[in-house]
């Protein structure tokens, strides 16, 4: 265990994490990036990323992450691998136990992402990112043009991602295991008037089909009544059954919602109600969940960490 004291640990190396990274960086706080079990986060299993602002031709998602890991770099930020397993935020310093080791610091950016939640069929793991399986119609709806395609889940989320995607595909099937959405009414009545949805009662997925040729060829669905099985003819599916945020390791320390969200403080996006401790990114925000929001999130926190240090004369 070593007894320095960080100005700054970022938790995560998404777009908020690194966004983080980039502006302590230049503040001269020589942040400590940690990063988990996937560098870079969600974006990199994108093959092309075409909103993130700057890019008029579009980016690769793996090297847009990437770039911005060498801009803080540049700007020495310090990189380690490691799992936050669980923190003490009751007093100063600050401490994160990781690996079996602790880190003591002065404040904490917490951008530890949210992963969305799969079905777990055949070909789903295989065809994820950039071959026709994604969880974001935002991300990856433009893609798909003229092309059918199929939406899993039957909430809110599910009915929205389907709606967004008529402007690009040719039909988009939204297949329900049950024989009504879970939806709010309006949501569900837009969806099911939309004469470019198709509703797949009463089924649930049990194959992505196309893993031999690298890309999403159909979506093979079981009758949860009957058992009997078909194929939809798509090219894109589209898992809209939800996320998990990655805050288990801030169990008790920091307040969540009911889906485990952090929340930021009454008044701020990214404080908590612990000083020095600041949220950014898809652990703290289930409504937009895109790259430039994360950014700018991280964004935030960063010049709310500065701040606080010169404020409590912690640098």
């Amino acid at each position: 265990m070593s007894n320095s004291v960080e100005n700054v640990v970022i938790i995560g190396t998404g777009c908020a994490g690194l966004t983080a990274a980039i502006y302590t960086g230049r503040a001269n706080l020589s942040p400590l990036v940690l990063e988990g079990t996937q560098p870079g986060g969600q974006l990199t299993t994108t093959s092309e990323v075409e909103n993130f602002p700057g890019f008029p031709e579009g980016i690769d998602g793996f090297q847009l992450m990437d770039n911005l890991r060498q801009q803080a770099a540049k700007f020495d930020a310090r990189f380690e691998t490691a799992i936050v397993d669980s923190v003490d935020f009751a007093s100063q310093p600050l401490r994160l136990f990781a690996d079996g080791r602790e880190i003591l610091a002065k404040s904490v950016i917490i951008a530890t992402g949210a992963s969305p939640r799969m079905t777990g069929v055949p070909g789903e793991k295989e065809l994820y990112g950039g071959k026709g399986v994604t969880a974001c119609a935002t991300c990856d709806g433009a893609f798909y043009r003229g092309m059918e395609v199929a939406v899993i889940g039957g909430g809110d989320s599910a009915c929205e991602e389907a709606l967004f995607l008529t402007r690009f595909a040719s039909k988009v099937y939204l297949v329900h295991r049950r024989d009504t959405l879970r939806a709010s009414k309006i949501m569900a009545d837009r969806a099911t008037s939309h004469p470019k949805i198709q509703m797949v009662w009463n089924s649930v997925p049990a194959e992505v089909l196309g893993v031999a040729e690298d890309a999403v060829s159909g979506l093979k669905v079981r009758d949860a009544q009957t058992g009997a099985e078909s194929v939809l003819p798509v090219k894109g599916v589209f898992v809209a059954i939800g996320h998990e945020p990655n805050t288990a390791a801030f169990a008790g320390a920091l307040a969540v919602d009911d889906n485990g969200y952090l929340k930021p403080a009454a008044g701020s996006q990214v404080r908590t109600h612990i000083p020095g401790v600041y949220v950014a990114g898809d652990c703290a925000d289930h409504v937009y969940r895109q790259a430039i929001t994360a950014a700018g999130m991280g964004c935030q926190a960063a010049i709310e960490v500065e701040r606080w240090l010169a404020e409590n004369d912690a640098r």
